[in-house]
């Protein structure tokens, strides 16, 4: 029985088990062993209640086993059976059946496992490092925080590689770095630097805790590495956003035998996504065909994500379609993907592919479409789609009505957009910071900086993006004395450090309303960490160009031309500057040098409303070229005749 058992012949095993005359316990367990030990732990059970009916008194070990097989089975209620034969038969007190039924407990009932863990005479460091995994498990980290204080204080039990792992991962979970690095001084007192496993959750906790350079210093001193830890560091520096240096170790790990999995191949497509690699990622597709990772859905998903990132929408689209069914993850990615290719009717099309399709949408597949909508610029369409939020009772979500906010301004609808955002019921930072926004790209600076005054009186501080949004709503309205006073006041009365974008929208505020000398001293200015971006510079030229400022546009155009060498905007504005000026020399040397740079020019276009529809039209394009541009073209004729000169005014339009 024993040979055949081994062998993982069991039909031949039972066959002589049958054939036995007399049957003792060897037997018995022998039978009831070798199926548990083979993974058939439904069998394995029934042997047990066939022996206990034929008088098979079990000893410990099997005990053990048996019920580790009622906790990976789930059997709840047989482990209860099993828990009072072991009291009945006096085998209670024995540490690995005590432990055994414990582990069971804290799979099932936390409570019972506690009651069983508090009337235990006599606790080893396994009693503790099972139930302080336990409460890590059910999402209780506190509680396991504190029973492993007891644990190292009141009873002076030395925690090993297990209850530690469980302790960091409590330490991830309630993102406290402090207890971490306590924990890894214990780690290192206890000698269990070496261990892999409790190196890979220190790796874990760190980059999760946002402290990647104590992360990175942990990985690189581990004298044996695997996929996890390779994995783990990867993904620490990809979620802490440091793309370059997750690209460098990403080098690293193909030098050495580790193989890609799953989890690397997610994380290099996460990467490929924020320096848009767009052959990076067909490349990483390639690896994925070759190794069938493409039944998996992380990496789907982040394929597909990734695709569309990288502007291969297409791809995207190819790769979705060729899903037999996709969850609501994968259509809330391709709206996303083509969002924000710039297709948004493609988009809201993929929505309405998912309602036939009778998939339910979450938040975030709401949030996709509204954003979907505000690029479209169509109000009928962002009406639809906050009534499609509404009617699935996710309009209340803060996240869904702050989308709804922004969406109605980016449509110009300023009434509809403050009446979405009072009735949003627990407005939080983002959502004031996004009135704010919609106040200021609508022109409407003074409503912005009172709502300001709103948000604070409500107990709300406002943070970098407010205030970055009330620069610019002074900016496009004008309001400079307004803007410097709240930009002076910042650290003050808000306890906002400006950043480089504050900077920069000061600068464009300043240039517009013709301040040129205050915008370069403001430039020179900014603290030494912190460097005049493309954005800024190209403000600067812009208003020398409307003020005629040749002199100081030339030396803002040399900062834009080496900051951004391949944007046309630069070249653009500065060859008009110098036409502008009458310097017709400069101007096409300046466009030459475009060509020559190989710089391609982007048009601009100007979006107009017709029939609650928008309309795009390309500067440069023929009216004819647009399906309803000889509509716009005699509209445009007749604005042109209802406007005249007349001498000794500037300008008067009259429109009738």
């Amino acid at each position: 029985m024993d040979f055949y058992m081994k062998w993982r012949f069991p039909d031949s095993a039972v066959a002589v088990f049958d054939d036995c005359i007399c049957r003792d316990s060897v037997s018995w367990n022998i039978m009831i062993q070798g199926h548990l030990d083979h993974g058939t732990l439904g069998e394995g059970l029934w042997w047990f209640y066939k022996a206990r009916v034929a008088g098979f008194e079990p000893n410990n070990s099997i005990l053990v086993l048996v019920i580790q097989a009622c906790r990976c089975l789930g059997a709840y209620y047989e482990g209860l059976q099993v828990h009072g034969y072991i009291i009945r038969s006096g085998l209670w007190a024995v540490h690995s059946v005590q432990n055994s039924v414990l582990s069971m407990y804290v799979d099932a009932d936390m409570e019972c496992a506690r009651k069983l863990f508090d009337e235990m005479c006599e606790r080893d460091v396994i009693s503790w490092s099972v139930m302080i995994g336990g409460y890590v498990q059910s999402a209780e980290a506190f509680s396991g925080l504190r029973l492993f204080r007891q644990m190292v204080s009141g009873f002076k039990n030395e925690p090993d590689g297990q209850s530690l792992v469980s302790v960091l991962k409590a330490c991830t979970n309630l993102r406290d770095l402090t207890m971490g690095r306590m924990v890894h001084g214990l780690v290192i007192y206890r000698g269990l630097g070496c261990d892999l496993f409790v190196g890979n959750s220190l790796i874990d906790m760190y980059a999760k805790c946002k402290d990647t350079d104590s992360a990175f210093k942990v990985f690189s001193e581990m004298p044996q590495k695997n996929k996890v830890s390779w994995n783990s560091a990867l993904s620490g520096l990809v979620v802490n956003e440091k793309y370059s240096e997750a690209l460098s170790l990403l080098y690293s790990m193909g030098k050495g035998v580790n193989e890609a999995d799953e989890i690397t191949l997610v994380n290099i497509l996460q990467i490929c996504k924020c320096f848009v690699h767009p052959m990076e990622c067909k490349s990483v597709h390639c690896v994925i065909l070759r190794r069938a990772f493409e039944s998996n859905e992380l990496v789907l998903n982040s394929l597909i994500d990734g695709y569309s990132k990288c502007h291969l929408v297409e791809l995207a689209w190819k790769l979705f379609n060729d899903v037999k069914k996709p969850d609501v993850v994968l259509w809330s990615t391709m709206i996303a993907g083509f969002t924000l290719c710039g297709r948004p009717r493609e988009a809201i099309a993929v929505f309405q592919e998912m309602n036939q399709a009778q998939e339910k949408p979450n938040a975030i597949t709401i949030i996709n479409l509204l954003e979907a909508c505000s690029v479209a610029t169509e109000l009928s369409s962002s009406k639809w789609a906050h009534g499609i939020a509404i009617r699935r009772c996710l309009a209340e979500e803060v996240a869904v009505g702050t989308a709804v906010v922004d969406m109605y301004a980016k449509c110009g609808a300023i009434e509809a957009s403050r009446k979405a955002f009072d009735q949003i019921s627990r407005k939080n930072i983002v959502s004031w910071s996004a009135m704010v926004a919609a106040y200021g790209m609508n022109g409407l600076a003074h409503e912005a900086l009172a709502l300001v005054a709103e948000m604070k009186l409500g107990g709300l501080q406002p943070n970098a993006v407010t205030t970055l949004s009330v620069l610019s709503a002074c900016s496009h309205g004008g309001l400079v004395e307004e803007g410097l006073s709240f930009f002076n006041s910042m650290v003050q009365d808000h306890g906002v450090e400006p950043a480089l974008e504050h900077y920069s929208c000061m600068v464009d505020m300043l240039a517009r309303a013709g301040e040129l000398d205050i915008a370069i001293d403001l430039i020179n200015q900014m603290p030494d960490n912190l460097k005049a971006t493309a954005s800024a510079w190209g403000a600067l030229l812009s208003a020398c160009r409307s003020y005629g400022n040749t002199e100081l546009g030339a030396g803002a155009t040399s900062r834009i031309l080496e900051l951004e060498p391949q944007n046309s905007a630069g070249y653009l504005l500065a060859s008009s500057m110098y036409a502008a000026g009458g310097l017709w020399v400069e101007s096409s040397g300046t466009r030459r040098l475009a060509k020559e740079r190989g710089v391609k020019v982007v048009a601009g276009n100007s979006l107009v409303h017709v029939d609650n529809k928008a309309c795009k039209f390309i500067a440069g394009e023929k009216a004819q070229s647009h399906p309803r541009g000889s509509e716009v073209n005699i509209i445009v004729k007749q604005i042109h005749n209802c406007m005249r000169f007349d001498e000794g005014n500037d300008f008067l339009g009259i429109f009738e």
